[in-house]
C-alpha cells in the first residue's frame, strides 16, 4: 500500500513543526546554558533574560502542536514513541516545568540568593534537556528495539515477538508495535554524541542570538564567545551527520539536506570570525533547521525505525489515521498556521531592537524578603 499525498504532507508538516521548535527554542536553551558563563553582574543576567523575555513561551507552541499533530495524524506513532520514551519525555516535563519557573519566578523576590537557585536551576535543566532532545532525535535516525509482538495473559506477562516473516498476518491478528528494549537502550554511543551535538549547536546558536539582540561590551563578548562554540558545533555535527547518513540511513537524498547543512554552518562560522552576527545568526538558524530535516529523511518513509529487525519498522501507512481526518486537520491547518506564523513574525519584529545594560533598570526587581508574608497580617 503506497502512502496517500496527505500522509505524505502530515510528515512534512510534523517535520516543519520541530524545525520550528528547535531552531526558536534551540536560543533560548542556548541563552539558558550561557547564564552562569557570560553574563559578569545581575544587570547582564537580566539583560540576557530579557533577550528571550519576549518570545520563549510562544515558542513553545511549535512543540506543543507538534506533539498534537503527532497524536491526531499518526495516532500509533504517538503511542509507540511516547510509551516507548515514557521516562525521556517526563524528564523532559520536569525539566521544562523548572525552566519556566525559573524564568518567571526569579525576579519576584529582590533576594540574590532566590536569583541564584533560580539561575542554577536554569541553567542546569537548560543543559540537561538539551541533551535529552538530542539522544531522543538520535534514537530517530538509528532507530530503537521496537518490536511487533503482544504481551501474554498468562506467564508474568511476557512480551511475545511476531515472526518476522509473517507481520501482516500478525498486525491483522492484534499485534501492534512495542519499543521493547526500556530507557536505557536509548542511550548508544551515537545518541549519545547527538546530545552532545544538540548541545553544541544550542550554545553556539545562543550565543549569536545574545550577539544580535545586544551592544556595546556584552554584545562584543558573546560574539566573542560565538566564534569557537561554532567552529566547535560545525565540526561535531559534521562527524555525526556523516556517522548517520552511512551508518544509519538508506537513502542517497539524505545527503542533499546535509551538505545543504553543512554550508550553512560553516558560512556562519566564517561569518562569526568576520564579526557579522546578523548573517552569522541566519545561517545558524538554516543550518539547524535543515540539519533537522535531515533527521526526517533518515527514517522516511516510516514514522520510526526497528533496530532489531526492519520488518519492525513502524511505516507512515501503519501509524496513520483515517484520510478525513487527515483532511479535517489540513482545513484547519491552512486557516491557523498562517495566523501563528503571522503573529510570530509580528512579535519577533517588535522586539527587534538591541538591548543594553544601559537599558535595564538600577532599581531592584521584586518584593523585598521580609514583606512576602505580609498579606498574612
Amino acid at each position: 500500500m503506497e502512502l496517500t499525498a496527505l500522509q505524505v504532507i502530515w510528515f512534512v508538516l510534523i517535520a516543519v513543526l520541530w524545525i520550528g521548535y528547535l531552531t526558536l527554542e534551540g536560543f533560548g536553551f542556548g541563552v539558558g546554558m550561557l547564564m552562569k558563563i557570560l553574563p559578569k553582574n545581575e544587570k547582564e543576567r537580566r539583560l540576557a533574560l530579557n533577550t528571550i523575555g519576549p518570545h520563549w513561551d510562544g515558542n513553545e507552541v511549535f512543540l506543543l502542536t507538534a506533539g498534537g499533530a503527532t497524536f491526531a495524524a499518526f495516532p500509533e506513532w504517538y503511542a509507540t514513541m511516547f510509551s516507548g520514551m515514557y521516562m525521556a519525555l517526563i524528564a523532559i516535563l520536569i525539566f521544562l516545568i523548572i525552566r519556566i519557573s525559573a524564568i518567571e519566578w526569579r525576579g519576584k523576590i529582590n533576594s540574590d540568593s532566590w536569583r541564584k537557585v533560580w539561575d542554577t536551576l536554569h541553567t542546569g535543566v537548560a543543559w540537561l534537556v538539551t541533551l535529552v532532545w538530542g539522544v531522543a532525535f538520535g534514537n530517530l535516525v538509528q532507530g530503537t528495539q521496537i518490536q511487533i509482538g503482544h504481551y501474554a495473559e498468562r506467564g508474568g506477562g511476557e512480551f511475545v515477538p511476531a515472526d518476522p516473516n509473517n507481520i501482516e498476518a500478525a498486525l491483522a491478528a492484534g499485534d501492534q508495535h512495542f519499543l521493547t528494549g526500556g530507557f536505557v537502550s536509548l542511550f548508544t554511543p551515537y545518541t549519545i554524541v547527538a546530545g552532545l551535538v544538540f548541545i553544541a549547536l544550542f550554545l553556539s546558536h545562543g550565543a549569536l542570538w545574545l550577539a544580535i539582540k545586544t551592544k556595546g561590551d556584552f554584545h562584543d563578548r558573546a560574539l566573542a564567545l560565538a566564534k569557537p562554540l561554532s567552529v566547535g558545533s560545525t565540526l561535531l555535527t559534521a562527524v555525526w551527520g556523516i556517522w548517520g547518513q552511512i551508518r544509519y540511513s538508506d537513502h542517497a537524498f539524505g545527503w542533499i539536506p546535509l551538505l545543504i547543512a553543512a554550508a550553512a554552518l560553516i558560512g556562519s562560522m566564517l561569518a562569526t570570525s568576520q564579526k557579522r552576527d546578523v548573517p552569522a545568526f541566519l545561517l545558524s538558524f538554516g543550518g539547524l533547521a535543515v540539519a533537522v530535516a535531515w533527521v526526517f529523511t533518515t527514517f522516511w518513509p516510516n514514522a520510526m525505525k526497528s533496530s532489531l529487525n526492519d520488518a519492525y519498522h513502524l511505516t507512515l501507512q501503519q501509524a496513520s489515521a483515517t484520510g478525513p481526518t487527515h483532511a479535517v486537520m489540513l482545513i484547519a491547518a491552512v486557516i491557523f498556521v498562517p495566523i501563528v506564523f503571522g503573529y510570530m513574525g509580528w512579535s519577533y519584529k517588535q522586539f527587534a531592537a538591541r538591548i543594553g545594560t544601559e537599558n535595564i533598570s538600577d532599581e531592584p526587581a521584586g518584593l523585598h524578603p521580609d514583606k512576602v508574608r505580609e498579606f498574612a497580617k
